[in-house]
């Protein structure tokens, strides 16, 4: 017989971060961005995000890649330039139907479909191109919306750009990611 809920959690290997659609609080020095992670449609990218953001990883990170009319890409480089070394990646989720939509943020990753790790972006505008299949058979995993600070979005989009090394589309001003936090539950 079983005791807890947990302990029912754990018999039928689901965990209880699945049903809930966590929020997450982004500060950026360009101000706050709120977004809904959509941990039913996209379980194991919510999952790994969520991970990054308990430990800090994104704390201190920049958005590195800004193209208006694109997409602002972060998560993943230091104010430097300096990659950071994410120690995981995540199969690709971008067949759950959710798709590239302005205000969506999605999992950023080379040609290898499944090598999203911690970088992610966030679509400025409709990007059907990404969406599931794609040209390669995969598309980009959306896994959540912003649901306030689309005007923080939109500022980080239209700073000045440049090169900075071999990288082409580098805010000359950084804009830095101060914390990523998982919001309480509300009730």
């Amino acid at each position: 017989m079983y005791k807890t809920l947990a302990s029912i959690a754990a018999a039928l290997s689901f965990s209880w971060a699945a049903l809930a659609a966590p929020t997450v609080e982004m500060q950026t020095s360009a101000g706050t961005i709120i977004i809904e992670l959509d941990s039913a449609k996209a379980p194991k990218t919510v999952q790994n995000f969520v991970q990054y953001a308990k430990e800090g990883f994104y704390d201190g990170t920049v958005f590195h890649r800004v193209i208006p009319g694109f997409m602002i890409q972060g998560g993943g480089f230091t104010p430097a330039m300096e990659q950071k070394s994410a120690s995981r990646t995540v199969e690709n989720e971008a067949k759950n139907g959710l798709k590239n939509q302005r205000w969506t943020i999605a999992m950023a990753r080379t040609g290898d479909p499944h090598s999203a790790s911690a970088q992610f972006f966030i679509n400025h505008q409709d990007n059907a191109a990404l969406n599931y299949p794609g040209s390669d058979g995969w598309g980009y995993a959306v896994f959540g919306k912003v649901t306030q600070g689309t005007e923080v979005v939109d500022r980080i989009a239209k700073v000045p750009t440049g090169m900075r090394g071999r990288y082409e589309n580098v805010p000359l001003e950084a804009v830095v990611i101060q914390s990523v936090k998982i919001l309480p539950e509300k009730k």
